[in-house]
């Protein structure tokens, strides 16, 4: 019920009005039911509003649990906030955690419902599309659902990295043709596998997107302050949560 009200009563109609969001092409790509995966690029914390805005379908997205966790009134409604627009939160501080948000992503599409994962694992720094995580490769072999990229554009302007107010700019999405991966069933335990799916879906993200990719982590571009020195610390194992 919240959700239906967030998106048609009070937040929805906000974001229709400044924004303009709508989809240029593939709507008929996401499926009138059963269980999928949309996997997107990530430019801006918006990303998970404007997509679930524009599908009559809900979309559950994993949600970092500090957006949970807040104490008194701010995070209260905080919690209320992001429990209303689809959002479930995940804990990866450690192995086990980032294991139990993989299993949380299995059962939502196990359940028939549309999950929304970022294979980036976090925003781009500088608007390229990086490396993708195989955690999303391990859900759609363990759940045995489709993947669909999805391609956003403009919520970068909308929503700069830092900014603190949402400036308005048009949004548009592009929805790609499912993917699907059953010729891999059994094979979630290969990491060989996994890193060959989840690279066919950054090879077609950038295709959609038209973004310029960068084989590295988004997380440790940040980190080491840019791609380049970030490849030469990207020599660590992925953990299957990756």
């Amino acid at each position: 019920m919240l959700y239906w009200l967030l998106k048609h009563i009070f937040l929805g109609p906000l974001l229709n009005l400044f924004f303009r969001p709508r989809i240029i092409e593939g709507a008929e790509n996401i499926p009138k039911e059963g269980g999928a995966i949309l996997a997107s690029n990530h430019l801006a914390v918006s990303d998970s509003f404007f997509l679930p805005l524009k599908l009559s379908r809900r979309v559950t997205f994993p949600a970092k649990i500090e957006y949970f966790t807040g104490k008194g009134v701010k995070g209260a409604l905080q919690r209320w906030f992001f429990s209303g627009v689809g959002q479930v939160p995940i804990d990866r501080s450690s192995a086990s955690a980032a294991q139990g948000a993989l299993d949380t992503g299995v059962r939502i599409v196990r359940e028939g419902k549309l999950l929304g994962i970022y294979p980036e694992g976090t925003r781009s720094p500088d608007g390229r599309l990086y490396k993708g995580k195989v955690g999303v490769a391990w859900i759609a072999l363990e759940s045995g659902a489709p993947v669909i990229p999805v391609a956003m554009f403009g919520t970068d302007k909308a929503n700069p990295i830092g900014s603190k107010m949402w400036r308005p700019y048009p949004i548009r999405i592009k929805i790609g043709k499912p993917l699907d991966f059953s010729r891999y069933a059994g094979l979630s335990g290969d990491r060989f596998v996994l890193r060959s799916i989840t690279d066919e879906i950054m090879y077609a993200l950038m295709e959609l997107s038209g973004q310029e990719y960068v084989d590295v982590y988004a997380a440790k571009a940040k980190e080491a302050g840019g791609p380049e020195q970030a490849r030469a610390a990207d020599r660590l194992p992925e953990s299957k949560a990756g």
